[in-house]
């Protein structure tokens, strides 16, 4: 038997394992849901391996199934990556960056001018998600995520220090003072599903752990927590440096002294074949060195 399963059933497998559906990869394939369903079954035959678990119509990768996923995903980005090196050898270098929406807007975009500057014929594709990386619909060159996270096949950093103080805007401390942790049971918190535990760890730290608002509002991204607190909507958790732009021009205020409470750094992570990569290691060189000319490089893990 040959050690190479058919390319057209990895390339199936991939699609259905991403979308976690048979109905879903058949669309972005063009081909029909029984065409997916019989190229899965012969490549589980192939291997061995039971690779989705069915149940009610429904489909979920098993344990192996997603250890697999992320090797073949790797093996499909190395084809694809030479394959146009291979077809255009003169075509413009670009660098795509996988973000989350916060780092991209409020440290790296008022940051990238400088990086450019070093590489002014590099194409950039700038990409905002919150998504797991073996979850994410397209290839990238490198990501930035907090860490450390679990990340098979990836070579990662940490190169930005983070921790959280609670934010709001002028105008809102000024109709309603906020002196100490008590004064929150008269203004609103805003809260970002995105960091879930995040007011409720830094009211424990600061002795109010029943500590009950005048309200809560609740947003899908932090972007938006963000935002609605430069509008005068409540009080942010904030993270700093991230919010060192809009306290610096009076948008944002940081009332409490304290607890600060440190969070998970931010780390640049980057696919195992694309470690060598010149542009790529430039990238991440340049994002170290923009830390520290802060003073808030990331602590390399071990």
């Amino acid at each position: 038997m040959s050690a190479y399963p058919p390319l057209n059933s990895l390339r199936i497998f991939e699609a259905a394992a991403r979308l976690e559906s048979f109905s879903a990869a058949a669309g972005e394939l063009f081909v029909t849901h029984g065409a997916v369903s019989k190229q899965i079954k012969q490549l589980e035959d192939w291997l061995g391996v039971q690779l989705f678990e069915r149940s009610g119509g429904r489909v979920r990768l098993t344990d192996a199934g997603w250890r697999y996923l992320v090797q073949v995903q790797d093996g499909l980005d190395l084809i694809a990556n030479a394959t146009s090196q291979l077809l255009q050898p003169n075509r413009q270098r670009r660098l795509t960056i996988n973000s989350t929406p916060t780092f991209a807007a409020f440290w790296l975009l008022p940051r990238l001018a400088g990086f450019r500057s070093q590489l002014p014929e590099l194409e950039l594709h700038l990409v905002t998600s919150d998504r797991d990386l073996s979850r994410l619909d397209a290839p990238f060159d490198v990501a930035i995520r907090r860490g450390p996270g679990d990340w098979p096949g990836h070579i990662a950093k940490p190169f930005l220090k983070e921790w959280e103080l609670p934010l709001c805007s002028p105008a809102l401390l000024s109709r309603q003072p906020l002196a100490q942790a008590a004064d929150l049971t008269q203004h609103t918190l805003l809260h970002a599903d995105t960091r879930p535990t995040a007011w409720p760890r830094w009211l424990t730290l600061a002795g109010a752990p029943e500590l009950k608002p005048a309200c809560s509002l609740h947003f899908d991204k932090f972007s938006l927590a963000l935002q609605a607190a430069v509008d005068g909507l409540g009080v942010v958790l904030g993270p700093l440096p991230m919010a060192h732009e809009l306290i610096a021009a009076g948008k944002l205020v940081s009332p409490l002294p304290g607890p600060v409470v440190t969070v998970r750094d931010y780390c640049w992570v980057v696919p195992r074949m694309s470690a060598e990569d010149a542009t790529v290691a430039t990238f991440c060189r340049w994002l170290e060195g923009e830390a520290e000319k802060a003073g808030l490089s990331g602590v390399e893990s071990g």
